[in-house]
């Protein structure tokens, strides 16, 4: 399975973008998706996800109140939103699937808790 990742751009400080996670061949309405960052010289981190039945959504703090994570299942889609970003929301966003965790428990934001994974999208908070 082969996620891919889009909506990425260049944003001014206080902006919004919106991403979006697919995949074709296959849905992801019966996973829980992850939302990771990757910013310049650092190590990938998770920043949120929605767990599989959509009822749950886990949040890294330094997003909170800021991004949101939503899925629409008519178009096997799995969106970020992102608003008021900051430049340290500068880097590089991918999506990823738990394809193996039970149905309605909270999802996490661990890596290795991830199944398939997409190639990544840059976003760029810059003025």
């Amino acid at each position: 399975v082969q996620l891919q990742a889009s909506g990425g751009g260049l944003v001014q400080p206080g902006g919004s973008l919106r991403l979006s996670c697919t995949t074709s061949g296959t849905t992801l309405n019966y996973y829980a998706i992850g939302w990771f960052r990757q910013a310049p010289g650092k190590e990938r981190e998770g920043i949120l996800c929605i767990s599989n039945n959509d009822e749950k959504t886990t949040y890294e703090d330094s997003v909170k109140g800021r991004f949101t994570i939503s899925r629409d299942k008519s178009k096997n889609t799995v969106y970020l939103q992102m608003n008021s970003l900051k430049p340290e929301d500068t880097g590089v966003y991918y999506c990823a699937a738990d394809a193996n965790r039970g149905w309605g428990v909270k999802c996490e934001l661990y890596q290795v808790s991830y199944d398939y994974w997409g190639q990544g999208t840059l976003v760029t908070v810059s003025s």
